[in-house]
């Protein structure tokens, strides 16, 4: 672990996280508006830190399936958490990195010097996404019109080959020759990780209950809800998802969910004034670009530059945290940089977990964190495949309490 340096203004530190229980499609958090589930993170996080409203800066949320949530849904859930008017909103949207692009984009603000505190998080509905009537405003002369389910086509759709992001995990597990039994095995073992953290409450140390009404009757939510969902057999039993010979299934894929993630980030300037105990430095980001179909495989190259750019190596790394869009995504990754299983998504991923794409990135940086904290790990790397062609991965370092 490194230590704290009170002087270095333009390092930038996670002071605090939190995040939403992760609800399944039209499950425990469907009635729950987006802002709503963005502000419980939000306001969760600020609190930890018990930092004063108004000595935060900016908000900055992901969020891809904004139809329909009005304008700048991180400056509504801003307000909705309580914060002053004064702090400024933006909403990031780079699909299933935004929530991850979010905490960069407050990682560059700081290091600019034009912010000393952050919020930065994610944030998805997918239930609540609109079907959308697409030419209705030119009007139908004649013929059928047709609704358009706008979390496929802005979420899980990719514009350049028209196909549906999983025709792509199957393309990724046919390169590799990655089994249905392979996939389902690495499924089979994201959930009992999961189950078995449920089970232990360490999600307890990161989740925050999110209050709803139920037929006028107040409820709580405070557990992700898929974990509890997972039958062994079932899963052995699924078929193909997106094609006939296929081996991709509902079961070794991220499902679809809702949920909501955010991290407090500052300047070391600030840390030291304001007296804050930072858990974690930001040490390094990067990118990855390429082929649309082999967003995949993206991950693999957006971390081996990582390591690159800090001279560290895959062994001197303690902990992985790779999102799960498809148990083929980890697979590979892990194989091609040889990556020990000990060490990657040890508390379950995405498959297990769910994945409420606007708000994934931040929540694996928030398990990350979990998990470096209660295994006294100090370098951690988390990363996410982007639909489009893309990944992007933070390297951070623990801080000595």
């Amino acid at each position: 672990m490194a230590p704290f340096r009170h002087t270095d203004e333009i390092d930038v530190y996670v002071v605090a996280t939190a995040r939403t229980p992760i609800g399944s499609f039209c499950g425990s958090l469907a009635t729950v508006p987006l802002p709503v589930l963005g502000a419980s993170a939000i306001r969760a996080t600020v609190a930890k830190a018990e930092v004063a409203h108004d000595a935060i800066d900016e908000v900055i949320m992901g969020n891809v399936l904004s139809a329909g949530v009005g304008q700048n849904p991180a400056r509504q859930a801003s307000i909705h958490a309580g914060l002053p008017p004064s702090v400024a909103a933006t909403t990031v949207n780079k699909v299933c990195g935004s929530g991850l692009k979010s905490v960069v984009v407050g990682m560059q603000a700081i290091q600019t010097r034009t912010a000393r505190l952050i919020v930065a998080g994610g944030m998805e509905s997918m239930s609540s996404a609109p079907y959308l009537l697409l030419r209705a405003r030119e009007g139908y002369r004649m013929g059928n019109g047709e609704l358009v389910d706008s979390m496929v086509h802005d979420g899980l759709w990719d514009v350049y080959g028209d196909k549906h992001m999983g025709v792509y995990g199957d393309r990724c597990a046919a390169k590799y020759g990655f089994t249905r039994q392979h996939q389902d095995d690495y499924a089979e073992e994201s959930y009992l990780r999961a189950r078995r953290a449920m089970k232990e409450g360490i999600f307890l140390e990161e989740i925050v209950p999110v209050s709803l009404t139920v037929r006028k009757h107040f409820a709580s939510v405070s557990e992700d809800e898929e974990p509890g969902r997972f039958d062994s057999q079932k899963l052995r039993e699924l078929r193909p998802a997106f094609s006939s010979d296929g081996t991709v299934t509902a079961g070794n894929a991220s499902s679809l969910n809702d949920g909501a993630a955010a991290v407090l980030l500052a300047s070391g300037a600030a840390c030291a004034q304001m007296r804050l105990r930072p858990l974690a430095r930001i040490v390094a980001h990067t990118t990855f670009s390429r082929e649309p179909e082999w967003f995949t495989l993206a991950p693999i190259d957006a971390i081996k530059n990582l390591l690159e750019l800090l001279n560290w190596t895959v062994q001197g790394v303690d902990l992985f945290e790779i999102n799960e869009a498809f148990s083929a995504v980890a697979l590979a990754a892990r194989h091609e940089l040889e990556i020990p299983h000990n060490k990657l998504n040890i508390y379950g991923g995405a498959v297990a977990l769910g994945h409420p794409i606007g708000c994934s990135g931040t929540r694996i940086l928030v398990t990350l964190l979990t998990a470096m904290q209660r295994t006294k790990s100090s370098r951690g790397i988390a990363c996410v495949c982007i639909g489009g062609g893309e990944a992007i991965a933070v390297a951070i370092e623990a801080i000595q309490p």
